[in-house]
């Protein structure tokens, strides 16, 4: 970048008249996508089937043997680099996905927003944690999710579909036919409940992908709140429970891999934002097979105390990761 002298051009100049052109075109820009999200929302997802002998219960667990009790944050802002690091210090991602595995990787796709305004899974990250899985001899990889907002307009907005074309898997967008009920055994509110369940059920490992973002409800938005969107039904009548459920989902859904993203962390107004302001570069990755211990790390980037964290404090009690990072082995590494 060229560093100018001399004075500012003043308010009048052909120089500044194109700045400010060209701000406030790009603030219409984002607030056009995000109101066509809003405009696109579907708060009562899919019910599928109501018949409860198919039912299906938990816990659904994809963890490896002797995963490592390890937790890998790398500090950078190439997304796909940090993500090279992190499974190098955890073993390699062929320690987790083996030859000929099926992979689901549940992104955050939740609203038709760019990837610049952080609300949802970013798409280079995403790329990368395909191309691992494929380089790793995965016979297929399908990204899926079940967004509050039109699913296409989702994925699209997103750039996640682009990214996931790119690194040679595919999206599979809900079909309600594909909802079964799913239940907790010995969880409060998590019985017959309907669930998008094709995409892991045809899994024989499942990776967590979601951003580290402020929520209104929730005080955060990370791995294991991020399961909230294979819900379907009227999930929010959970909004009273939100905790509770969190950490139900938690213990419901047992990932192969974390994968948590705060090389932008959305500070405030979550889990939608719709401002650049809402952002902060923390320039961190988070990857571990315990999705407790990666969201506990997360908090701090949104200056939060994990142990403040009601539904990582049930995630822990029902046996889904743990909040004691003395436990784990934190390898950190810079780029």
């Amino acid at each position: 970048m060229e560093e100018t002298k001399g004075p500012l051009p003043s308010l009048d100049s052909p120089v500044r008249r194109r700045f400010l052109g060209s701000a406030l075109r790009y603030g219409l820009g984002l607030t056009a996508l995000w109101t066509l999200g809003l405009s696109l929302s579907d708060w009562i997802g899919p019910t599928g089937a109501h018949d409860r002998s198919k039912s299906l219960s938990g816990p659904f667990d994809w963890s490896v043997p002797n995963a490592p009790k390890a937790v890998a944050v790398v500090t950078g802002s190439h997304r796909a680099a940090c993500f090279a690091e992190a499974m190098k210090a955890l073993g390699g991602m062929p320690r987790f996905i083996a030859s000929g595995d099926r992979v689901f990787v549940k992104v955050n796709a939740a609203f038709a927003s760019p990837p610049s305004l952080g609300a949802t899974s970013h798409p280079e990250l995403v790329e990368a944690v395909v191309r691992h899985c494929v380089d790793a001899g995965a016979a297929q990889v399908v990204v899926s999710d079940n967004p509050i907002n039109d699913p296409a307009s989702c994925f699209r907005l997103t750039g996640i579909a682009d990214a996931v074309r790119r690194a040679g898997a595919k999206v599979w967008f809900p079909e309600s036919r594909h909802f079964q009920p799913v239940t907790l055994p010995d969880g409060q509110y998590l019985h017959q409940w309907p669930s998008w369940t094709a995409p892991f059920l045809l899994a024989d490992k499942v990776i967590n992908l979601a951003p580290v973002k402020h929520h209104h409800r929730a005080g955060a938005s990370m791995i294991c709140k991020n399961w909230y969107g294979l819900l379907g039904g009227p999930r929010n009548l959970f909004h009273q429970h939100v905790h509770e459920v969190i950490g139900e989902l938690a213990a419901l859904f047992r990932p192969t891999l974390a994968v948590l993203d705060g090389i932008t962390t959305m500070m405030t107004n979550g889990p939608t934002g719709g401002s650049l302001a809402d952002l902060k570069e923390t320039q961190t990755l988070i990857v571990s097979p315990d999705p407790v211990a990666a969201d506990a790390l997360g908090a701090s980037l949104l200056n939060i105390d994990p142990h403040k964290l009601p539904y990582l404090q049930h995630a822990q009690r029902l046996g889904a990761g743990t909040l004691n990072l003395e436990a784990v082995a934190i390898h950190r590494a810079t780029l």
